[in-house]
């Protein structure tokens, strides 16, 4: 397979593309916008571009992706190398205001998405294509690669009622789009008004390719995905976020382990999750039993007991489905111990951070209720989205 060219490579690579932006330009990127030297999205436009490279964007955990986990906003400053403004799209607002559009005339999009529904890049996106109605602004979004590839889609559809930062759209936990395809389902599914909208596609990417296929460097699109293997973990673990459970923040290995000190992992393992686990059917990943020590976040300095998600067969492997298992089971074995986290979650003060997480409250009910897991399939209404998905595919 040929290594992969990310919209920031064609863009880079391309002088003729390069001469159809006229006026200034400005850029939304994180911690992972590099190009195949890893050389930063920022210091290719200042080359590219330069005077006119106005304005930088950053999302949540911000434009040098150091920030923690739900509700930890990060400040606008000046960027003392490249001298111009760092607008936070996660801090007093998750909307540009018109005030930070102004003198704009191109905003490019460079974001490593991870291909879930519970990852808040491709919402930063969607209200940034809703906030350019009728400005005149071109948005430029430069593809990258969904790392847990473009063909597997998984989950439950969210619900309207459960909309938030973490999820505004109707589409299913494991989404199967690039970022630039999140762009496109917006403008013919959801957005009032169209914009003018530029996709760079990847050379070379194929749906069916997983993150190591491309031949690209992996850097964290955000603090806790450090590794590639997080990536395909995460539709998993991130379920955890709405328990008191440590999802392994505080750890090398977050959203990979989970965990609470009242566990003792592997004689609930021996006596009973091995076989609830082989009697489920779900195959492609094996839970191992493991103690780790949370430094900071949820059971900070507290030793837990837990399991790591191993993924053994990613062409088998269902996410989805294995944290709804794992959440089932460690809701009933702690008890008393187990609690649902209360708002606010996301930006939601009302409704449970689990509901808000799955995008409905008939996971929680199942999961309460210790329902069996052929139930699951009847949560997957997933024949429009294909339909949906089908008409916006790009690659």
């Amino acid at each position: 397979m040929k290594k992969v060219r990310t919209g920031l490579d064609i863009l880079a690579e391309d002088s003729e593309l390069q001469k159809k932006i006229n006026g200034n330009v400005a850029l939304l990127c994180h911690n992972a916008s590099i190009d195949s030297s890893f050389t930063h999205a920022a210091v290719k436009f200042k080359e590219i571009f330069g005077s006119r490279f106005v304005k930088l964007f950053g999302p949540q955990h911000g434009f040098t992706t150091d920030a923690q986990d739900n509700m930890i906003e990060t400040d606008h400053y000046i960027h003392p190398y490249f001298n111009i403004p760092v607008y936070s799209l996660y801090s007093e607002t998750r909307i540009p205001t018109d005030e930070m559009l102004e003198g704009i005339d191109h905003l490019f999009v460079d974001l490593q998405d991870v291909g879930c529904r519970m990852y808040t890049y491709i919402y930063t996106l969607t209200l940034l294509l809703e906030k350019c109605i009728n400005k005149d602004i071109e948005v430029v979004v430069l593809d990258r690669p969904n790392p847990i590839n473009g063909i597997d889609i998984e989950g439950n559809i969210l619900e309207s009622e459960f909309e938030s930062f973490i999820g505004r759209h109707p589409i299913p936990v494991r989404h199967g789009m690039t970022i630039g395809e999140v762009a496109l389902m917006h403008q013919k599914n959801w957005a009032k008004e169209k914009i003018n909208l530029r996709i760079v596609k990847m050379h070379n990417w194929e749906r069916a390719m997983y993150f190591e296929d491309t031949k690209l460097p992996w850097l964290s699109p955000s603090p806790n995905l450090a590794r590639v293997e997080s990536a395909f973990t995460f539709p998993a673990t991130v379920l955890f976020e709405g328990t008191n459970l440590s999802e392994g923040r505080g750890t090398t290995q977050s959203l990979e382990i989970f965990g609470h000190p009242k566990i003792e992992p592997f004689s609930f393992y021996e006596n009973h999750l091995a076989s609830v686990v082989k009697n489920s059917k779900l195959e492609g990943f094996k839970v191992r039993p493991i103690t780790f020590l949370p430094t900071f976040h949820k059971q900070a300095d507290k030793v837990c007991g837990g399991f790591q998600i191993h993924v053994t067969d990613r062409s088998t492997y269902k996410p989805w489905r294995v944290g709804q298992l794992l959440m089932r089971e460690l809701y009933h074995y702690l008890g008393n111990d187990f609690e649902w986290n209360k708002p606010p979650y996301e930006y939601n003060y009302i409704k449970k951070p689990i509901d808000i997480i799955n995008g409905t409250n008939k996971l929680r009910l199942w999961v309460e209720n210790n329902e069996n897991i052929e139930m699951l399939d009847s949560f997957e209404n997933l024949n429009d989205y294909k339909v949906q998905l089908n008409e916006i595919k790009i690659y």
